[in-house]
């Protein structure tokens, strides 16, 4: 027997089932919250211990201790950079970019936390800095640093435009983490994730609702700091895109490097640092 078609069309009340009020999904008031003094003392007094450059359309890494500043540093011209991060001595555990996203929303700056995969669940860092907070919420709803897209790839590359490209970002990600580690590539690339877009401007069409970019923008000078709240491998690409204004993956976008620095707080400030904050994993399951 046949099923009646079910109506599509609005009901009476469509317009009262659209004015419900929304509910926070991921109430964050029991989180642990940063101590704004101590924060402050970190970003009093920082010595720089460790740099590398990240060139143009290619990926490099860094290791930066607990209780130091990873700042993300835009030195030539305006750029973008994929961040991925992991537990030093346990690649398993690694940034989680979509739960980071649930407790802080689709884009972050100074006070967030970049949490890490289960079933670690914990802070890996917070941001304790960044030059582009100024910006806000631009008239098509664009933000700056976000977490929600994934990372321009050769595999979408290819089911778009048929070609194959691999200087986007997940390549240089997967070229640079085993560079990091000395896994073969076919290794690495089975632990690179989604990621921060540090300096990238975004958003979701009113219409489509499609993840739009747009020009970024982010000035040599600029630059967005991550307090180390774990020993971090920092894994970073500098996008194709450039600025990401055209197209993210690109040998004709004007491109331009990135730095990765390592700052090291006053001792006094580093002698106090906690100890990581337990998995809430470890916590229920003892251990």
């Amino acid at each position: 027997m046949r099923r009646p078609e079910h109506d599509r069309s609005a009901p009476p009340d469509a317009a009262a089932r659209r004015a419900v009020e929304p509910v926070i999904c991921y109430p964050t008031e029991t989180l642990p919250q940063p101590d704004p003094s101590r924060t402050q003392r970190v970003r009093d007094d920082l010595t720089e211990i460790a740099r590398t450059r990240v060139p143009p359309r290619d990926g490099s890494s860094i290791r930066v201790p607990r209780g130091h500043v990873l700042r993300i540093l835009s030195v030539d011209g305006p750029q973008v950079g994929d961040l991925n991060l992991f537990a030093q001595e346990n690649l398993s555990e690694r940034f989680y970019s979509g739960k980071t996203r649930a407790l802080h929303g689709s884009h972050v700056t100074t006070g967030d936390r970049l949490w890490s995969c289960f079933p670690y669940l914990r802070p890996m860092a917070m941001i304790v800095d960044d030059s582009l907070n100024w910006y806000g919420v631009d008239e098509w709803g664009g933000r700056v640093h976000d977490v929600i897209g994934t990372r321009c790839d050769p595999y979408t590359g290819r089911l778009l435009s048929g070609r194959d490209y691999h200087h986007c970002c997940h390549s240089n990600l997967t070229r640079a983490l085993s560079n990091a580690t000395g896994m073969p590539l076919h290794e690495a690339e089975t632990h690179v994730h989604d990621v921060l877009n540090v300096f990238m401007c975004t958003g979701f069409t009113r219409d489509t609702g499609q993840y739009f970019m747009k020009a970024s923008p982010v000035r040599p000078g600029d630059h967005l700091d991550l307090l180390a709240e774990i020993d971090l491998l920092a894994v970073l690409s500098a996008c194709p895109g450039g600025d990401c204004g055209s197209e993210h993956s690109s040998d004709t976008a004007p491109c331009y490097p990135l730095e990765m620095v390592v700052l090291k707080p006053a001792d006094e400030v580093l002698d106090g640092w906690q100890e990581p904050a337990p998995s809430p994993y470890d916590r229920s399951h003892g251990g």
